[in-house]
């Protein structure tokens, strides 16, 4: 990676095999579903496709196998202006998300990683980190490499943003090198060890992570917005009111929405509400990556806003 890169994502990429159906089958129950659809996914990938339909000059580290959605993935990414020079082909699968949508636009899924299981700290020390401002990371890759990617982004002065999903526990030397952690309610609990039910108590949640180093929290509640905690903040930032057709990648939207609003010098309120904007377009579109907005949308649902 030689080229100017705002933000470097190392994470996955996946094959999103979807189906929609009217509601989850019970446990040993068989329903029918609409046809199945391909569609480019995974974390990494979905998060670095966000920040880049929001202008930004991305790079994606990470592996795909030698199969035929490779070349599908690949291409995708490119089509969205995402520098893919940084990602190997493994002879493993390529990592594969199996997703059923229910009738509310909720989902349910399964991952086969694949060859993102297979995304090395060798992977991250081939990667020039003096020309990117930013690094996303997520939880489908390694731990082990997320662990590495965010100790050399910090030596490097690179901001680390960590969205700890899928929901797993974490080391306290992991979460000292993260600038920004943005979990869910459920990941939140996961880690702090504490129930979270609400608002209050995602805020005390999050203060625990606040005393393991981590910099600031910002707690994804769906439809109900988002949670700034900080050691001088708390601050909860309403959602936008959409027709949700389906959630998947939303998450992945707010947080390129969110890395794209801070590169661009927004305060992090501003920054939090931009994620929101990004998050609640993405619900109102089918699939993964085909669902993330562009800067021209998101400023546009912003528009009531003052600036």
């Amino acid at each position: 990676m030689d080229a100017m890169a705002d933000i470097l994502v190392i994470g996955s990429l996946n094959a999103d095999l979807v189906v929609r159906t009217l509601r989850f089958p019970a446990p040993g129950e068989t329903i029918s579903g609409e046809d199945l659809a391909i569609i480019p996914g995974g974390k990494g990938a979905n998060q670095a496709v966000a920040a880049a339909r929001q202008g930004l000059a991305v790079t994606m580290v990470g592996r795909v196998g030698n199969d035929s959605f490779s070349p599908t993935l690949i291409q995708n990414l490119q089509n969205n202006k995402v520098d893919t020079t940084c990602i190997r082909v493994d002879e493993s699968a390529t990592g594969t998300a199996i997703i059923v949508v229910d009738a509310s636009g909720q989902n349910s899924i399964v991952l086969s990683p694949g060859a993102n299981g297979k995304v090395t700290p060798a992977d991250v020390e081939a990667v020039s980190f003096k020309n990117a401002d930013m690094l996303l990371l997520q939880l489908e890759i390694p731990l082990e490499t997320v662990t590495h990617a965010a100790r050399s982004a910090r030596q490097n002065g690179l901001r680390v943003i960590l969205n700890p999903a899928p929901a797993r526990p974490l080391p306290d030397s992991l979460l000292a090198d993260v600038d920004i952690l943005v979990p869910n309610e459920s990941e939140l609990g996961l880690l702090s060890g504490q129930q979270v039910t609400d608002v209050t108590s995602a805020k005390a949640a999050a203060r625990t992570l606040l005393a393991k180093g981590v910099k600031t929290v910002i707690v994804t509640l769906g439809s109900n917005g988002a949670l700034i905690v900080t050691d001088e903040q708390v601050q909860h930032i309403p959602s936008f009111k959409v027709d949700v057709v389906d959630t998947t990648a939303a998450g992945d939207a707010f947080i390129g929405g969110l890395a794209a609003a801070l590169l661009k010098g927004k305060p992090l309120e501003e920054a939090v509400r931009h994620g929101n904007a990004s998050g609640a377009l993405a619900a109102t579109k089918f699939g993964a990556q085909p669902s993330l907005p562009t800067q021209d949308e998101v400023e546009q649902l912003l528009k009531p806003f003052p600036r």
